[in-house]
């Protein structure tokens, strides 16, 4: 018999060792991690053993068995979700302090629990504060049960026992196994309690919905290896000031990723809205443009702002909610093939309502606001702008027009510049363009200086 077995049937478990601050795994250990260079924070990661008696094939077919879901009761989060929340599976909702995941998950649970048992597991507030919470705002309580969610046994045995459709953690990052040394929220303790409710949700079909914490810079606190243990990654941001929420769905076992729904916290909680309205003024200023920028199967119209000041030493870039360095490539653009003096320039750009804009074919939008902060010129009347602009000032084609041109429709717009061809929305005209030149002439026009070489 292999030394590896200590059991019948059952497999040494294996000592493994991962650092407690980048979460890199180790097959030995090290008193200095190799991955991110900290000293003293190898620790050693034991899995359970497993046990390998009775394990047989199945078949793949289904046999007649549905992906069936759950309505949530919240259309957007339905939306981003692929269609509702599957049983079994494990969601990950990550975003900053006092964004409104709390709410979101306490809103979920109560819309749920008018059909279903949900089970809530707090380790963050107490069950007064929560029922105070839900009082104030107006969610049924009657089909949500609450579990202290410091310790992971208490809530393991409590969803064992209720068997609620949902189990809602607050959050990941505060709950602790007893069985190991760390603290909550560090590397091993996190490991170990995502794979203990993963685990669960799989052999129970409970679908357990867990909130997560996020870094200074917008990562999801904790080991890289905690996304890859879920199913499904939710972002959950915006400017808890102004109180607009975008959820946001990363990666998604079940459905589409890139998936958004806009919310607004407000008295009565998370409500959802058409950010079409908000997102875009409709005041025809210079330093202003519309993106129509594309966000899983919908598109969304955004007004991009930008400003130009005179500098005389290397002029600063500074983007919020537009990408950093396609904000300086659209910029050093403009200035090298579109003649507009923006080397020495201080340059500023911003995206309307804090929105974090990824979509390449807002690269023309940027390039319209720049140009027109820069020349005074006010973009035509009712414009819009799609592409991605490459280094030698072209105009790269955009996928999803169709879903572009709607959006374009729904915020107002009458002319929608962009490159290759698509069919016109109705009162939506589309107007062909191949460089930057072409499509910002309404403010090169007005420079003589402007440098027309550019490849015929």
């Amino acid at each position: 018999m292999s030394a590896a077995r200590d059991t019948v049937g059952a497999v040494k478990a294996r000592v493994s060792f991962a650092c407690s601050a980048c979460g890199q795994r180790l097959g030995q250990w090290a008193g200095r991690c190799p991955a991110c260079e900290a000293w003293g924070t190898v620790q050693e990661v034991t899995p359970s053993p497993v046990s390998r008696s009775g394990s047989t094939a199945v078949p793949l077919d289904p046999g007649g068995e549905t992906d069936a879901r759950i309505a949530t009761g919240l259309p957007g989060l339905d939306r981003v979700l692929g269609g509702g929340l599957v049983p079994g599976s494990v969601v990950l909702l990550a975003g900053p302090p006092g964004i409104g995941k709390s709410t979101l998950v306490l809103q979920l649970l109560g819309s749920l629990g008018r059909s279903s048992p949900c089970v809530l597991a707090s380790g963050e507030e107490s069950r007064a504060q929560v029922a105070r919470r839900a009082t104030r705002l107006g969610i049924d309580r009657e089909g949500i049960a609450f579990v202290p969610g410091r310790e992971l046994d208490p809530v393991l045995d409590a969803a064992r026992a209720a068997h609620p459709a949902v189990l809602g953690v607050d959050s990941i990052q505060t709950v602790r196994d007893p069985s190991g040394t760390q603290l909550a929220g560090g590397v091993t303790q996190v490991l170990r309690c995502v794979d203990a409710l993963v685990g669960l949700a799989k052999a129970e079909e409970i679908a357990v919905v867990m909130t997560g914490h996020v870094t200074k810079v917008g990562d999801l606190a904790g080991p890289k290896a905690l996304e890859h243990a879920v199913d499904v990654v939710l972002t959950f941001e915006g400017d808890p000031r102004s109180g607009l929420r975008v959820l946001s769905g990363g990666k998604n076992r079940f459905g589409a990723e890139g998936e958004s729904a806009w919310f607004e916290m407000g008295p009565g909680g998370l409500a959802e809205i058409d950010p079409t309205r908000l997102l875009v003024s409709g005041e025809r200023l210079p330093g202003s443009a519309i993106a129509l920028i594309q966000a899983g199967r919908r598109a969304n119209a955004v007004e991009v702002q930008a400003l130009v000041g005179a500098g005389d030493g290397p002029g600063r870039r500074q983007a919020t909610g537009i990408d950093a360095r396609r904000f300086q490539l659209v910029g050093a653009v403009l200035d090298r093939v579109a003649g507009l003096p923006l080397g020495r320039a201080e340059l500023f750009g911003a995206s309307s309502g804090g929105l974090r804009i990824d979509d390449p074919a807002s690269d023309l939008a940027v390039a319209a606001a720049l140009a027109s902060a820069a020349t005074g010129a006010t973009p035509p009347e009712g414009s819009a702008f799609v592409g991605e602009i490459a280094l030698t000032g072209s105009i790269r084609p955009a996928p999803a027009m169709h879903q572009r041109l709607a959006a374009a429709k729904a915020a107002g717009c009458s002319t929608v510049y962009a490159a290759g061809t698509a069919e016109a929305a109705d009162s939506v005209a589309l107007r062909p363009v191949r460089h930057v030149i072409d499509a910002l002439g309404w403010a090169l026009q007005t420079r003589p200086m402007v440098r027309r070489a550019r490849a015929s």
